[in-house]
């Protein structure tokens, strides 16, 4: 069952947002923002052109990071 631009998995979604601008929000209330190059089973993930923002302003540009999966409360598409 697909709807939309979704597959029926949720590695589906983040598959069809590599290589896009995503913003991932961390369990801490950060926020970074950047390229999604990588990502595994756990949904670790790797940005690349990354910055840390606050208060939608960016804070810091950090480069390529990688962000632990159990830390990721959300990732979404900008």
């Amino acid at each position: 069952m697909t709807e939309g631009t979704f597959e029926s998995r949720p590695l589906d979604a983040l598959n069809n947002s590599r290589n896009k601008r995503v913003l991932v929000e961390l369990k801490n209330n950060k926020q970074f923002v950047g390229k999604l190059k990588a990502f595994d089973i756990h949904v670790n993930v790797v940005l690349e052109e990354a910055e840390e923002r606050a208060d939608g302003e960016t804070k810091r540009k950090l480069g390529v990071v990688f962000l632990r999966g159990d830390m990721i409360v959300m990732i979404s598409t900008e």
